[in-house]
């Protein structure tokens, strides 16, 4: 019997790309997937055979960035502006996602709601009278647990008695007085919505189907890991890649290792943050350097260096040797997949636990920090080159990652706990 699927993202590229993959093979299968999200990912939505249910206007990014929708943040740093984002981003808009789709359930019901874990409103309904709730996990893995370090920090994982320690101090430290006043902000919002106060933290995890993006190996050991937690592989949009650029044959006709260098689709209003500094790092080396520019116009360049706006990394990343990236989780779950060694540098959102789960892996060098030097670039881009550890620990993450249908699995999942075929 076709299930009736209600999706939920928040309307950012991170949060709706990982859910494309699990509409498009549902929708194959027979199943009837409605899609609220924002407008700019219409066709997006529509393409995978969903049908697309326009979001509140008043919590629509429209594809803006967050520093154009949230001009204050830009005054703030560190703890100061991980709170204000927490706030703004994430507990604010959760009384109108909440009404958006109680709308679209007195519609037409649902037999589940699917939500990236980031869409709090969505992970709230099932209080509300509302379907069971499946996430999908856009980040690394948020639930606590003694021996994972907190989430937020990128605090290195280590093992044994102090390491317990030292986690759980920080934990209630961010609990009790760092993160307080978002907490009780959301128990506020949480009471407005006739909810009780919550648990400490905002993992937006499903206490029936997690759909973790991703493989075990680059995730933090768990001594248990819940039942609902299913690794579905690398959740990316299989849609037709575009064509590549002009430059593409005498890119690969040069003959030399390539290093690729991103900072992400949201990450990239400075390029002098990384993208720049890793050209001149590179210049008097013997590789050819491909950057990702977004909008940004960055000429003159050398010979060796190509950029885009964007790239097709379905062709280019079986091509590269290295990566340097800000820690996008997307991009880095494509580069993994395909064996390719990291270098990690973003101190933003959730990029310093991306760091510090590459940097357990073994699969790449964790810089902890958004701005490298040109010397420390240079470094870290010759270890993985050299070959080592770190190609081979890609390597094997790759083995982990091959074989796997993210969309598949995802919705064998979903039919399984709904109950139907599999």
């Amino acid at each position: 019997m076709p299930l009736d699927l209600l999706f939920a993202t928040l309307p950012v590229p991170g949060h709706v790309g990982p859910l494309l993959p699990i509409a498009r093979t549902l929708a194959a299968r027979g199943h009837q997937v409605r899609w609220c999200s924002g407008q700019v990912f219409a066709d997006r939505i529509r393409a995978t055979g969903a049908e697309f249910v326009a979001m509140d206007p008043a919590i629509d990014h429209l594809g803006r960035n967050v520093d154009e929708l949230f001009p204050a943040r830009t005054r703030l740093n560190g703890v100061a502006k991980l709170r204000y984002d927490m706030r703004s981003v994430f507990l604010e808009p959760i009384p109108a996602q909440v009404a958006d789709l109680r709308r679209e359930l007195d519609r037409r019901q649902a037999d589940l709601v699917l939500h990236d874990a980031a869409h709090v409103g969505a992970s709230l309904l099932e209080h509300l009278d509302g379907p069971r709730a499946v996430s999908v996990g856009v980040t690394p893995l948020m639930l606590p647990a003694p021996e994972v370090p907190p989430f937020g920090p990128g605090l290195k994982y280590r093992r044994g008695p102090l390491a317990r320690l030292r986690n759980g101090v920080v934990r209630r430290l961010l609990d009790d007085v760092v993160f307080k006043p978002v907490y009780d902000h959301r128990d506020r919002i949480l009471a407005g919505l006739g909810l009780p106060a919550g648990e400490r933290g905002l993992s937006g995890v499903s206490s029936h189907l997690h759909l973790q993006n991703g493989v075990a190996g680059l995730e933090h050991p768990r001594e248990q890991l819940p039942p609902q937690v299913k690794f579905v592989g690398a959740l990316v949009d299989p849609a037709p890649a575009a064509e590549p650029p002009e430059w593409w044959d005498r890119m690969i006709e040069a003959g030399r290792p390539i290093v690729h260098v991103t900072q992400g689709t949201v990450a990239d209003t400075d390029l002098a943050q990384l993208v720049l500094p890793t050209i001149r790092a590179l210049a008097d080396e013997d590789v050819t350097v491909v950057a990702s520019t977004g909008a940004h116009e960055v000429g003159p360049l050398p010979g060796k260096v190509f950029t885009a706006p964007f790239l097709p990394y379905d062709r280019l990343l079986p091509e590269i040797s290295a990566m340097v990236t800000n820690g996008g989780f997307g991009g880095v779950q494509l580069a993994l997949a395909q064996g390719v060694p990291l270098v990690v540098a973003g101190r933003t959102e959730d990029k310093p636990e991306v760091a510090a789960r590459v940097e357990r892996s073994g699969a790449g060098i964790n810089l902890r920090t958004a701005t490298p030097s040109e010397k420390t670039l240079k470094a870290a881009v010759r270890t993985l080159l050299d070959g080592g550890s770190y190609r081979r620990r890609a390597e094997e993450l790759a083995a982990e990652y091959r074989g796997r249908d993210a969309g598949e699995l995802c919705a064998d999942h979903i039919e399984r706990l709904a109950g139907v075929r599999v």
